[in-house]
């Protein structure tokens, strides 16, 4: 075999690719800001001015830039060649996100997106999965700033589980959660953390509960002492930890007789196979009677916990809790919501704007899976809560919504949903004129060799990869996936700027959604990465957009370089 055989052998195998070629636009973009093929200082500050729209670079911006590529490649000292400008382009150092926060953290925590998950312990399906603290981390580790935790009696009714009710679930101990999440809290966002606890509880076990978490959070513990009337602002409670659950009284209502020291479930968590009979048990238990004086120094102390008090919707959604100008929280699941949302948009909207909404999945998700988060957060709903857990298109979009800001895990809400503007019309966008059209160009990608075995898309040849990109949104916005030609038997696909255009008129709802694919004309195509994309937080020009696994989880080295602009 000869040598120039047995090379063409190894790349069809996969065991060497060719460097990647600079794309086209880009050695004419490169050509424009150099002279005799050198981009210097002043012309890198130029490109960050013009081309990327950076009005803040300076000298020591693209002096930081040069510098950080030279450590890799010292080719031309005084400026960039065409390689290392192109290398620049494809680095962190050229992300299509802002890396910090800079929404207004001081408005009232109501003003806010949050990012929240449900049954947070839980570490696969509803019915059966073992619960633990490792899913609680992993959430935590990746911005998430409400964690649920069901609290529930162990078995010899003298300490505190959590698990997911009336089902087979494993339990975890609530101490364990509780270390967790202290350790963890503040790794990824120094913004307050919420816990949510779904009580069912006897008052002795409520007052062992204050006991543990005051003594495991200690300072970080936000007590405000009463129920308020506005709720603080994320920057004033950064690294604080707010516990939010229903106070101890309504418990003691509804199950403080004497023949019912355990309580069942609540009926936000009953087991869908058999939610019928116990919904009603609990719709009979909400006239139980009051507490017993014994009860209430251990009631007291448990009280005092609470920061974010959860209230109860009784009968029509016109009946929003409103405790006198008091601040609450009210959950509802998507059903619910979905169905008020036809009805009562704007008393959702009117009542977000100064309470916390959350909403859960519906009982029948038992595989974890998840729902549409639009409807909640086109009504202004902080908490939409998601399994975590899981993976598929509606965990992608929630990831990429918290990839604004940041990923702080809070993002502000848009101003028409705070009263200062055309919130009317979001739920018929069609009256909206067009605000902006996002132009989007694909030019290349790479990493998929370094991050998969090589034969993990095809045995015998590289991949064919293509892209799929569209937008989510409201109704209007949303468009079917356009795509990308096929580029063929390459590790490293070129596409030489394929451009798609998209017309917006709610932008500040908007996501790009981007999926990479390999092409398999005798089957299903495989998965090559995937990501979520704010769109009022996308910088323009060319930009570096790393992909993502099934997860969530960031690939090492697979990214696409893009381009952006707003006409």
């Amino acid at each position: 075999m000869s040598r120039q055989h047995f090379r063409l052998c190894c790349c069809l195998l996969g065991f060497t690719q060719r460097p990647a070629e600079v794309p086209e636009h880009v050695s004419h973009v490169f050509a424009e800001y150099s002279e005799d093929d050198i981009m210097s200082i002043e012309n890198l500050v130029r490109f960050l001015r013009e081309f990327q729209k950076e009005a803040y670079a300076t000298r020591e911006t693209a002096h930081e830039i040069i510098s950080s590529v030279k450590r890799l490649n010292l080719i031309q000292p005084k400026g960039l060649v065409v390689e290392e400008f192109f290398h620049y382009l494809l680095s962190d150092l050229n992300t299509a996100l802002n890396t910090e926060v800079h929404h207004d953290m001081t408005a009232p925590l109501a003003h806010y997106y949050i990012f929240t998950g449900h049954n947070s312990y839980l570490t696969g399906n509803q019915l059966s999965s073992k619960s633990s603290v490792v899913p609680i981390v992993k959430a935590l580790q990746k911005g998430v700033r409400v964690i649920e935790l069901d609290l529930w009696p162990n078995s010899r009714r003298d300490d505190v589980d959590v698990c997911h009710g009336g089902t087979l679930t494993s339990p975890v101990k609530l101490i364990k959660c509780l270390k967790a999440i202290k350790s963890n809290a503040f790794v990824a966002s120094k913004y307050p953390l919420i816990i949510t606890f779904e009580d069912h509880l006897t008052p002795d076990l409520q007052a062992k509960v204050a006991g543990m978490v005051k003594r495991t959070f200690g300072e970080m513990l936000f007590c405000p002492g009463s129920e308020m009337y506005e709720f603080p602002s994320p920057e004033s409670l950064k690294e604080r930890i707010m516990i939010s659950t229903k106070p101890p009284k309504e418990y003691a209502e509804v199950h403080g007789r004497a023949n019912e020291r355990y309580p069942r479930p609540s009926k936000d968590e009953v087991p869908f196979s058999h939610g019928a009979q116990q919904h009603s048990q609990a719709d009979s238990e909400e006239e139980g009677v009051d507490d017993d004086e014994d009860g209430a120094t251990e009631i007291s102390e448990y009280k005092s916990l609470i920061a974010i008090h959860a209230g109860k919707l009784k009968g029509s959604i016109r009946n929003l809790p409103s405790h006198d100008g008091k601040v609450t929280r009210l959950s509802m699941s998507e059903e619910t919501l979905e169905l008020a949302a036809k009805k009562h948009g704007k008393e959702l909207i009117q009542f977000t704007q100064r309470n916390l909404l959350r909403v859960f999945p519906k009982g029948t998700r038992i595989t974890s899976s998840n729902y549409n988060p639009f409807v909640g957060w086109m009504h202004g709903a902080q908490m939409v809560a998601f399994n975590m857990q899981g993976y598929a298109k509606y965990l992608w979009i929630m990831q990429g919504m918290f990839r604004a800001n940041g990923c702080c895990g809070y993002v502000k809400k848009p101003s028409f949903l705070l009263g200062d503007g055309y919130y009317d019309e979001v739920f018929d966008p069609l009256a909206l004129p067009i605000k902006t059209t996002l132009k989007v160009n694909i030019y290349m990608g790479e990493g998929w060799r370094q991050d998969f075995h090589f034969r993990h898309f095809d045995y015998l040849s590289p991949p064919d990869f293509y892209v799929k990109i569209s937008i989510v949104g409201v109704a209007s916005d949303h468009t079917k996936s356009e795509r990308t030609q096929v580029v063929e038997d390459q590790w490293i696909p070129s596409w030489n700027g394929d451009e798609f255009e998209f017309p917006l008129r709610v932008p500040e709802l908007a996501l790009l959604r981007v999926e990479v694919k390999d092409y398999d004309p005798t089957g299903e195509n495989e998965f090559g990465g995937q990501t979520c994309l704010p769109v009022s937080e996308l910088k323009t020009g060319f930009r570096s957009v790393p992909l993502y696994d099934h997860r969530g989880d960031k690939y090492k080295s697979v990214k696409l370089l893009m381009g952006f602009e707003f006409i």
